[in-house]
């Protein structure tokens, strides 16, 4: 895995800028602070290893769905609250890099946001469900689709560029307004709208279709109760959009040797093969096995609909303007 090293410049400025709201600990022990969306669920005593070989604690400080999480650690970028930061996607990346969040960062994850639906329900009605993202403005769906603000939300961000993928610069606001005509609900993040909102996962909600991610029918498997050994969710793979994830030490950290052992770790093989049944996306790295209930059931599209880097970076603000006029106004 190549790491990505922020421009020199950046980094000069952690020497010459102002003291971290952190300890000055000598990097001998000690702990370290990583900040992670609420999503972040790793195996129970996984960085024990990690502390067992390293003498390093580590704690975990949760922050929000992850457009709420970039937003807060760049209100204090150059004098941060934690030293690294974990869940930073191909979609806020450039975000992040032009508010100077990082020293450094690295690759941790892929996963691909899709839209899922309640096979049940698709049945009990003999409906047969929607394949691509044009169904979904059919009146056949209307009243069925929740999704993800793309201002607060990742997901609901990342479906919005997978729309624009689709249909173009040209069009996309257009498929928006049928969209909206046909009744989508929207919410602020996935644990509202994917636990709360959608009838096929715990919350019974009334909607049988949510944005949320290739890799959700695994996890309906594993958290069944009862047992299941077939989940009662599917997904669209036409849906679907490429992301990565990223970790990074953030720019002012005190104990930038300490959160590069920290990333060592995160994309290393223990924690690598941890992650699939824990926060159920794909390991990057190469080594990691895939569990057989996550190979069996998770969608990993071979090829997700992306938007080059660039373009989101110089877009992002404008499109995000142009759906809010269109959706919330």
């Amino acid at each position: 895995m190549k790491r990505k090293i922020i421009p020199a410049i950046l980094i000069a400025s952690i020497a010459f800028g102002s003291c971290s709201s952190g300890d000055t600990t000598i990097e001998s022990g000690g702990t370290i602070k990583l900040l992670a969306y609420d999503a972040f669920t790793p195996e129970p005593e996984i960085f024990t290893s990690f502390t067992k070989e390293t003498g390093i604690d580590v704690i975990v400080s949760l922050g929000g769905d992850t457009g709420t999480l970039v937003s807060k650690a760049l209100l204090t970028a150059g004098t941060p609250e934690a030293d690294v930061l974990w869940g930073v996607d191909n979609t806020l990346i450039s975000r992040a890099i032009d508010g100077k969040l990082f020293e450094s960062y690295e690759e941790v994850d892929t996963a691909a946001v899709c839209v899922n639906y309640d096979k049940d329900y698709f049945a009990k009605n003999d409906i047969a469900p929607p394949v691509t993202l044009m169904d979904l403005a059919l009146p056949i769906y209307k009243d069925m689709l929740v999704i993800q603000n793309p201002v607060t939300s990742s997901p609901g961000l990342a479906f919005m560029l997978a729309t624009i993928s689709k249909f173009g610069v040209n069009d996309w606001e257009q498929y928006w307004k049928s969209l909206r005509a046909n009744g989508v609900k929207i919410v602020d993040d996935w644990t509202s709208a994917y636990t709360v909102e959608f009838s096929g996962s715990s919350g019974k909600g009334k909607y049988p279709l949510v944005v949320s991610y290739g890799s959700s029918p695994p996890a309906e498997v594993v958290y069944s109760d009862p047992p299941v050994t077939e989940p009662p969710t599917a997904v669209m793979e036409q849906t679907c959009f490429g992301q990565i994830e990223y970790a990074g030490i953030l720019r002012g950290t005190k104990k930038t040797k300490n959160a590069q052992k920290l990333i060592d770790f995160l994309t290393g093989k223990i924690f690598q093969e941890s992650m699939p049944l824990t926060l159920f996306v794909v390991p990057v790295n190469p080594d990691a096995v895939l569990p057989e209930v996550f190979s069996k059931f998770a969608v990993i599209p071979q090829n997700p609909l992306t938007l080059d880097a660039a373009d989101i970076s110089s877009n992002r603000v404008a499109w995000l303007d142009t759906w809010t006029n269109i959706m919330l106004r």
